[in-house]
């Protein structure tokens, strides 16, 4: 029978006389969403032990005094298990302690052997599940786990990493971490591998990789507490990289330079200019702010037939930057709504700009005719509205514009884009569709009705568009 080496399967050593007494503590630590958590400190206080959980969690807490100024002791022998069979062979005729416990620690099996021998494990397990033996050779002690199910016998597994438990009652294990209740875990036993869940603090917010909680606080930009010496409604000339631009703006005529305001583009369409959008309102949205809690931003186009370019996405980048660095701006509520040739643009931005625009709303879409990035792969909140009469932008380019978002606003950036969004069915107002299977920090809006190529539909009998209020809304739930 092949035979395995306690030094050579990597499992726990005792390398002194006090080796019954020492431990080896593993663990990972989660949020409630089982989501790992790095860097939280967890600690045995009467110990005086402490580590920090890693990049993906886990943690190992022992005790130093068995690999600390001790010489460590040669293993007197060998144990294995295969098939239900636990062999053991040492050099000499000492005393073997054998015990087989439950997956609650009961012990099923406590057996004093001599010399070398087998056990047979499958006399003492009466039911499916998973056991841990341990094995106690002189001053060595032997770990192992395995499973029965079925015969009870056949399907044993391999010697596994994981200490039994040791007494301890009444040692307290904690953990801390920022934006978390403190968690202390009373232990009966320290020889154990445990998962620890955190609570996140009252009123703490949530911590992503990418993106922001719902209603997170606001990111203040490093022009907070500057003095803004430009137009407050108007016009002026912005310096870029490439040249000039008319950029129209309207900041709150209460303006505090110390509160972060929320940030909205509007890109004009194709034969439209900046100051059409400013005319009306920003698509409308202007006169929503009634709590002046947003600064509006209407750039101009390159002046071309198509209005935006690649080249427009530098101007992007860099008249958010100048904003941000002169204006006291949320940096994790800045948004763009465009209509048309607008829309193509603002959609293009939805592509890689996740890292700077919050969300989008984008009227009457495509994805063609228009230069666009690479997509991220990063989630993006996106509106979208469509007339399903529209021969230009037609419902299918919107549709697959949608799509493309779609395919990253899954929960961790994974495909949403099999669900189906009830549409228009030919009377009646317009129908917006809210996305069910997308994360919720990155909703999907997706309406449609009866109407040509316009942006401000209306709903039959109306004289005032629907699309200013929803969008504002989409807007300002974050």
């Amino acid at each position: 029978m092949k035979r395995m080496g306690f030094a050579s399967v990597g499992l726990a050593l005792a390398f002194a006389a006090s080796a019954a007494n020492a431990f080896i503590l593993t663990g990972k630590v989660t949020n409630e969403k089982g989501v790992a958590i790095e860097g939280a400190s967890v600690s045995l206080p009467g110990l005086n032990l402490s580590t920090s959980s890693d990049g993906v969690g886990k943690f190992t807490l022992r005790d130093v005094s068995i690999t600390e100024g001790l010489a460590p002791v040669v293993a007197p022998g060998y144990v294995h298990v295969s098939d239900g069979i636990l062999s053991f062979s040492q050099s000499n005729s000492g005393p073997v302690q054998v015990q087989i416990f439950d997956a609650v620690g009961v012990r099923v099996l406590n057996k004093a052997l001599q010399g070398s021998g087998s056990v047979d494990l499958r006399g003492f397990v009466k039911a499916e599940g998973t056991y841990f033996a341990r094995v106690k050779m002189g001053n060595a002690i032997q770990n192992l786990k395995f499973t029965a199910s079925g015969s009870y016998g056949a399907n044993f597994g391999n010697p596994e990493v994981k200490a039994l438990k040791k007494d301890a009652a009444g040692e307290k294990l904690q953990v801390i971490m920022d934006g978390y209740d403190t968690l202390n875990v009373s232990l009966n036993n320290l020889d154990t591998n445990v998962v620890l869940t955190l609570q996140r603090a009252v009123g703490a917010e949530e911590q992503f990789d990418f993106g922001w909680a719902k209603g997170n606080a606001p990111v203040p930009t490093r022009g907070c507490g500057k003095t803004w010496n430009r137009v407050k409604s108007g016009s002026y000339d912005f310096q870029w990289s490439k040249g000039k631009r008319t950029i129209r703006i309207d900041i709150p005529d209460n303006y505090d330079n110390n509160k972060p305001y929320r940030l909205v583009f509007g890109m004009h369409c194709m034969g439209g200019w900046a100051g059409g959008v400013q005319q009306e309102g920003y698509y409308g949205m202007k006169p929503l702010d009634t709590e002046k809690t947003t600064i509006f931003v209407a750039p101009e186009g390159n002046g071309n037939q198509a209005p935006w370019a690649e080249a427009d996405y530098t101007l992007f980048d860099e008249l958010l930057a100048d904003l941000q660095s002169n204006l006291c701006i949320d940096s994790s509520r800045v948004f763009s709504a465009g209509f048309s040739y607008g829309s193509m643009f603002t959609n293009g931005l939805s592509r890689n700009r996740q890292h700077l625009l919050r969300g989008v709303a984008a009227y009457e879409t495509a994805e063609i005719n228009i230069w666009v990035p690479q997509h991220s792969g990063k989630s993006i909140a996106w509106m979208g509205v469509v007339a399903l009469q529209d021969n230009l932008c037609t419902p299918e380019l919107g549709r697959a514009a949608r799509n493309t978002a779609l395919k990253h606003n899954g929960p961790n950036f994974t495909d949403a884009s099999g669900e189906k969004a009830i549409e228009y069915g030919g009377s009646g107002p317009h129908v917006c569709y809210d996305y069910k299977t997308v994360d919720e920090r990155f909703p999907v809006k997706w309406c449609t009705q009866n109407g040509g190529h316009i942006w401000d539909h209306k709903d039959p009998g109306q004289t005032k568009s629907w699309v200013p209020q929803t969008t504002w809304e989409f807007f300002t739930q974050f």
